[in-house]
C-alpha cells in the first residue's frame, strides 16, 4: 500500500464520513425536485432527470475519485473534496437562480435534462469522489478488502436511506429548501475543515476554504438565492399568494408554477375561471334552486367553487379532499376561508380516500380539481379509479373534471376514451377555443350514468359542449389508449404541449 500510517483513517471515522457523504447525496437528490418544482413543474420527465443527473454525477464522481486516490490519497485530499463540495452544494442556490423554464427550441426532455444538469451534476460528482478516497485511506490490509469496503458501502446505503427519509418526511416541511441547502453545505464545510485540521491546516488553508465559502454565500445573498418565492414550502407545493393589483380584494393563488385559483375576498359567488363558470352552468343545470346537494371535491385549491356551492345553494354536504393541509391552512389565513365554514376538509390523497370511503356513500356532485396544470396525479385518471368515482354517484349523479391538453389533444382522448368505459355518457367542453386550434385547452368533461342530451341542448350549455357527433370525431383521430393503474403514461400524452408551449407556460 502506498499510503502512510498516518495517512489512514479509523473505521469509524471512514463509516461516518461515507454515511455523511451519501447522506447529503440523497438529501440533495430530493430537494432538487421541490427546487425546480416552481420552474419546471412536477412530472415524470423531472423526477427522471433528477435520479438521472444525481446517479450520473456519482458516477463520475466515483472515477474521478478513484483515480485520485490512487495518485495521491491523503487527508488532505479528502478536506479539499469536501470542501469543494459544501461549495458546489451552495452554488445551487445561486445557479437555480439563473436557470429559467425550459421551453423554447429545445424538446421537452432535453431542457428539463439540461436544467437539472446544470444545477446539481457538478455537487453529485464531487461528493461522489469521497468513497473511493476514504476507501484508499482506511484499506491497510488486503486481506480485510471485503470487509472493509462492505461496510464502507453499507455506511453509504444507510446514509443515503436516512437522507431520503429525513428529507422527505421531515426537512421540506420544517426547513424549506433553500435551508436545508444551506446546512448541507455548511455540514460538509465544517466536516471538510476538521479533516483538514487533523492533517495540518491551520491558518491560510483553513481561512481560504472559509474565504470560498463566505464568498459564495454572499454571492447566493445577493443574487436572492437565500430568499423563497414561496410563501409556504411543503412536501406536495412551493404555495404563493399574489395580490391582483387591479383589484386588491382578489387573490391568486400559486401551486408551484401555476396560478390555480383567483379568490374574490368578499363575494364568494364570483367565479373568474372560465371552466368554473362551466361548472356553474352545468350544476344549476341539474339542480333545483331549493335543493342542498351532497358534492366531494377532489382537490381544494383556492377552494372557490366549494364556496360557490356553499354560497348558492345553503345546507349542502361539502367534502372537500385536498392532499395538502397547507393548502387549507392558507386559504383560512390569506383566502378569507372562514373557520366556521360548512365545507368539511379531508387531508389526504383522494385515492386513499375513496378506497377508505364506506361503500353506501353517496354523492350528487363529484368535482376533480386536482390536476396541477400538466403535473397530473396518474392515479386519477385511469378506469379503475373512475369506476370508484360511479361507485359512489347516486343514479342520477354527475362527475365533472378539468384538464388541460394542446392541439395533439393525446390526453384529452385518452382520458374522454377511458371515462367512456366507465359511464355511458360522457361530455365536453372546451372553454379557450375550438378544440384543436389553440396550444393550450383547458375542458370542461362531465360523465354520468344518465343521458344529459336535454340538458346540454339547453342554453347556456348548447353554446358550450361540444354535440355527440363533434366528440366522437376528435376521439376518432387517433387510436383510442385506455389508461389503467398498469398504463398510463399521462406525461408521454402531454409531451407535445409541453413541446409546443414551452414548460413555463
Amino acid at each position: 500500500m502506498h499510503t502512510r500510517a498516518s495517512q489512514t483513517l479509523a473505521p469509524v471515522t471512514a463509516v461516518f464520513i461515507v454515511f455523511l457523504s451519501n447522506f447529503c447525496t440523497l438529501v440533495l437528490e430530493l430537494v432538487a425536485g421541490r427546487l425546480m418544482a416552481p420552474r419546471v413543474g412536477v412530472n415524470l420527465y423531472t423526477w427522471t432527470s433528477v435520479i438521472g443527473v444525481i446517479l450520473a454525477g456519482i458516477s463520475l464522481g466515483n472515477y474521478i475519485g478513484g483515480r485520485l486516490a490512487d495518485r495521491r490519497a491523503s487527508r488532505r485530499l479528502l478536506a479539499a473534496m469536501f470542501v469543494l463540495s459544501a461549495a458546489a452544494s451552495l452554488s445551487v442556490l445561486l445557479t437555480v437562480q439563473f436557470i429559467g423554464a425550459p421551453g423554447g427550441r429545445l424538446p421537452v426532455i432535453a431542457g428539463v435534462l439540461l436544467a437539472f444538469t446544470a444545477v446539481f451534476l457538478l455537487p453529485a460528482a464531487l461528493l461522489g469522489t469521497i468513497s473511493p478516497i476514504v476507501v484508499k485511506l482506511t484499506l491497510t490490509d488486503l486481506d480485510q478488502t471485503g470487509n472493509v469496503v462492505g461496510k464502507l458501502y453499507a455506511a453509504g446505503a444507510l446514509g443515503s436511506i436516512v437522507g431520503t427519509f429525513a428529507t422527505g418526511f421531515f426537512f421540506i416541511s420544517q426547513f424549506g429548501t433553500r435551508a436545508i441547502v444551506l446546512g448541507v453545505a455548511g455540514a460538509l464545510l465544517l466536516v471538510g475543515v476538521l479533516i483538514g485540521w487533523t492533517d495540518g491546516w491551520r491558518g491560510r488553508p483553513i481561512g481560504g476554504s472559509l474565504g470560498l465559502f463566505a464568498a459564495l454565500l454572499a454571492g447566493v445573498w445577493a443574487a436572492g438565492g437565500l430568499q423563497s418565492d414561496c410563501l409556504r414550502e411543503t412536501n406536495y407545493f412551493c404555495i404563493q399568494i399574489r395580490t391582483d393589483t387591479a383589484n386588491p380584494q382578489r387573490r391568486h393563488l400559486l401551486l408551484d408554477r401555476l396560478t390555480h385559483s383567483i379568490v374574490d375576498l368578499d363575494d364568494p359567488t364570483q367565479l373568474l375561471y372560465r371552466y368554473e363558470q362551466v361548472y356553474a352552468d352545468v350544476v344549476t343545470a341539474v339542480t333545483k334552486p331549493d335543493a342542498a346537494p351532497s358534492a366531494l371535491f377532489i382537490g381544494g385549491g383556492g377552494y372557490v367553487f366549494p364556496r360557490y356551492l356553499e354560497a348558492t345553494f345553503p345546507g349542502s354536504r361539502l367534502d372537500v379532499v385536498e392532499i395538502d393541509p397547507a393548502v387549507t391552512a392558507v386559504n383560512v389565513a390569506y383566502l378569507a376561508l372562514s373557520p366556521q365554514t360548512t365545507i368539511t376538509s379531508i387531508n389526504e390523497d383522494a385515492r386513499r380516500f375513496m378506497n377508505n370511503l364506506p361503500s353506501a356513500a353517496r354523492y350528487d356532485l363529484i368535482l376533480g380539481d386536482a390536476f396541477n396544470d400538466v403535473s397530473v396525479p396518474y392515479h386519477l385518471t385511469t378506469r379503475e379509479f373512475n369506476e370508484m368515482i360511479a361507485a359512489h354517484l347516486g343514479d342520477d349523479g354527475l362527475f365533472l373534471a378539468n384538464i388541460i391538453d394542446g392541439r395533439a389533444l393525446n390526453f384529452f382522448r385518452a382520458y374522454v376514451y377511458t371515462l367512456r368505459q366507465t359511464f355511458p355518457y360522457v361530455y365536453a367542453a372546451p372553454t379557450v377555443g375550438p378544440p384543436g386550434e389553440v396550444r393550450r385547452q383547458t375542458f370542461v368533461i362531465v360523465a354520468a350514468k344518465r343521458d344529459l342530451t336535454p340538458v346540454m341542448a339547453a342554453a347556456p350549455l348548447a353554446e358550450t359542449f361540444l354535440s355527440q357527433a363533434e366528440l366522437d370525431a376528435l376521439l376518432q383521430q387517433a387510436p383510442p389508449i385506455l389508461l389503467t393503474d398498469d398504463f398510463v403514461p399521462v406525461d408521454n400524452l402531454l409531451e407535445p404541449l409541453l413541446r409546443e408551449t414551452g414548460i413555463s407556460n
